[in-house]
């Protein structure tokens, strides 16, 4: 497997792992995000569903990854998840914690600026 490769797959093993840590811990992990929302169950809910986004949407990409498939889709899939994330965030800002845009707006955007990088090289 090309090197490129293995180090895709490294990084969507990250993302399959922090959408388990949101469906087992929404608040926990999205206090600073959400503020005390996030401890509230109807917020849960919505978060969960978000772990649940990530975990199967790159679980697909280590899959196709793993079986030589082109990872170009599955990672325009995880950067539309992620800027609809900035977007939800800075829709939202001003009922959110102080800096939750701006992290929300570094994380989010760098974790779609690898994937970017990624989809550009890995698929040549």
């Amino acid at each position: 497997m090309p090197p490129i490769r293995t180090a895709a797959i490294a990084v969507l093993a990250l993302r399959v792992l922090y959408g388990a840590a949101l469906v087992a811990a929404p608040g926990r992990l999205t206090r600073r995000w959400l503020g005390p929302a996030a401890d509230e169950q109807p917020t849960q809910v919505a978060l969960r569903a978000l772990g649940v986004r990530e975990a199967l949407l790159h679980a697909g990409a280590i899959t196709a990854a793993a079986h030589g498939g082109s990872l170009r889709p599955w990672l325009g899939a995880s950067i539309a998840g992620d800027l609809s994330d900035i977007a939800g965030t800075i829709a939202a800002r001003r009922g959110l914690p102080d800096g939750a845009a701006p992290a929300t707006l570094a994380v989010a955007g760098g974790s779609a600026l690898l994937s970017a990088v990624l989809a550009a090289t890995v698929d040549r």
